[in-house]
């Protein structure tokens, strides 16, 4: 059935129905929103219509006919041609529409786009996404908001039929500059990781018995994270809990192990060098989150919890 007929209050667009698109459409759907859908290829959303989705033709059908529109795109360009291009959405813009970007996205772009449809009296919030198909699937995702406290207000409930947990970060950019920026702590953590394993493997031990070691121990319960650098670094404070100088001593055991093995250990080595720096300033007594403060320096920003957080 065309979206251009019979209209039903409350109806809500979702344009990008794949891997991750179309089970977030169908948790909104579930949650008792008439939906209107559109793709690339329509067939990637013949399931949702079967379950009784309507189809619109072209991106400004779907701003047409719904109030709010959900955007899960592949990136940057996808998400430019949907919102710019010919017969986007913002050929349709007008007051009241509102979009929900999900896509990860190019901050910049996602504050540009937001003027453009800010021109209509249109409105964006940006609400990348965390957790995988698998998450989006369950309905257990975290969405990394960033938009107007009364434009993330009027979203909500479409957020909370995908998302387990919903973060408002901050202005419009936010969510988008929190999520491509955990990505990346994530994937540097995953070479970093890879690096000592395959240093150990070469150095003997069975790799089970390593992942094993990880998992069980600080870096599996991501102690760092949740308990150490709050403790120091997100409050400025470097009172010695594992001291810079043992913490030092033993990324010089790690790469020597790693050179005599023949692995190379990059990120390791870029470490090593900044544990250096810190031992030459005088930091050894410290505790070892000191050396992390040499990158606030470099950025010229310091990352610090707010006293309330921090306790």
């Amino acid at each position: 059935m065309d979206a251009t007929s019979n209209k039903p209050p409350g109806s809500v667009g979702f344009i990008g129905t794949g891997n991750m698109g179309q089970p977030m459409a169908r948790h909104i759907a579930a949650a008792g929103f008439p939906l209107v859908v559109h793709d690339l290829e329509r067939c990637a959303s013949a399931e949702l219509i079967s379950q009784g989705a309507r189809w619109a033709e072209r991106p400004a059908d779907v701003a047409e006919y719904c109030d709010v529109v959900c955007m899960s795109l592949s990136g940057p360009g996808e998400f430019k041609t949907v919102l710019a291009g010919e017969r986007g959405v913002l050929s349709a813009a007008r007051p009241r529409l509102l979009l929900i970007d999900f896509t990860t996205n190019a901050p910049q772009l996602v504050r540009d786009m937001h003027a453009a449809l800010r021109r209509h009296g249109a409105a964006l919030i940006d609400a990348p996404v965390s957790g995988g198909v698998e998450g989006a699937r369950a309905g257990r995702l975290t969405a990394l908001v960033g938009g107007d406290h009364d434009d993330v207000r009027r979203a909500r409930s479409v957020l909370d039929a995908v998302a387990s947990k919903v973060l408002h970060v901050g202005e419009i950019g936010a969510g988008s500059v929190a999520k491509v920026l955990h990505n990346c702590a994530v994937f540097c953590t995953n070479l970093a990781m890879v690096e000592c394993l395959t240093a150990g493997v070469k150095a003997g031990v069975d790799a089970d018995r390593l992942i094993e070691v990880f998992q069980q121990s600080g870096l599996g319960r991501n102690f760092d994270l949740q308990v150490a650098l709050p403790a120091t670094l997100f409050r400025g404070e470097f009172q010695p809990r594992f001291a810079m100088r043992m913490a030092h001593k033993d990324m010089k055991l790690a790469t020597e192990l790693g050179r005599a093995c023949h692995v190379p250990m990059r990120m390791a080595e870029q470490c090593e060098k900044d544990m250096d720096e810190a031992i030459r300033r005088g930091w050894g007594p410290q505790d070892n989150a000191v050396f992390l403060t040499l990158q606030e320096e470099r950025a010229h920003v310091e990352v610090r919890l707010q006293q309330s957080a921090a306790e």
